[in-house]
């Protein structure tokens, strides 16, 4: 099974992405936060029977810009008459920073699972300037450079985008992301956005924990997630996501096809803002 970083990839309006003005940054907040993972669904092609683990991610302001830590884990049962049968263990951890411009990007994306080897992605990638194109590269799994195309985002500058658009009343927006989760360049994430819900309104996904930084508004989004192939079609992955308007994602679902995992909302608190 292949992991991706769970992190929120924002979209925008392809054509405002490859000439426009860019938006106003969204107010987005430090904090850490601690999800708890079981299985939301699963056919019967999937083999899979339960799903356990733990996503625990840490977004900080540094006075240059932002870092984020993310570890995931996933446990899942299968079938016994199911190839591969038994149980799956995986794991993914992210460590990144990102310029307060989201001109730079470094990354370094480690994952390995129970029937895989243990792999690692990293390197930096730069933009000539926010808007323009640019390059990545990379140090590891080997040496090498891709182009980033026009209107490249990454993953902060991605979030501040899609809050914007959002609270501009877009409904569906796309545009290309570069993540550092895979050796390849940027992809194309599309984004359906529902309408804006008020602190506590919209129903609640279970039993959330108490805290100041989640009484704001939010939408509901459904994100897909296509190959840097232009051939690709269908998506490859896809992600339902709470996201507030001050950048915390309240609720997600990550959707593999056959089979969906619910990241339930444990625990969170925010972190305070560095003195620059």
């Amino acid at each position: 099974m292949r992991l991706r970083p769970v992190r929120l990839l924002a979209a925008c309006a392809l054509a405002s992405v490859l000439g426009g003005a860019a938006e106003a940054p969204a107010d987005m907040l430090p904090y850490r936060a601690r999800y708890a993972l079981s299985l939301a669904s699963t056919d019967g092609s999937s083999g899979v029977v339960g799903a356990g683990g733990m996503l625990l991610d840490e977004w900080n302001r540094t006075c240059d810009g932002w870092t984020e830590q993310e570890h995931f884990y996933l446990h899942l049962d299968y079938a016994e008459d199911n190839d591969p049968g038994g149980s799956l263990d995986s794991y993914s951890s992210l460590v990144s920073w990102e310029a307060s411009d989201g001109s730079r990007f470094r990354f370094d994306m480690r994952r390995a699972s129970s029937d895989a080897p243990y792999q690692e992605v990293r390197g930096e990638a730069r933009l000539a300037r926010p808007g323009a194109g640019g390059t990545v590269v990379f140090t590891e799994p080997r040496a090498a450079t891709l182009p980033l195309p026009k209107g490249a985002l990454f993953p902060a500058a991605d979030t501040r985008f899609l809050i914007a658009r959002a609270e501009a009343g877009d409904r569906f927006v796309g545009r290309r992301v570069f993540d550092g989760s895979d050796l390849d360049s940027a992809s194309e994430v599309t984004a359906v956005i529902g309408p804006k819900l008020a602190p506590g309104a919209g129903g609640d996904e279970g039993k959330q924990p108490r805290a100041t930084l989640l009484d704001r508004p939010s939408w509901r989004i459904r994100l897909a997630f296509f190959s840097s192939d232009p051939a690709a079609v269908t998506p490859d992955y896809e992600e339902s996501v709470r996201l507030l308007d001050n950048g915390v994602l309240q609720d997600m679902v990550l959707d593999y096809g056959d089979y969906s995992i619910h990241a339930k909302l444990e625990q969170i608190e925010a972190l305070p803002r560095p003195h620059c």
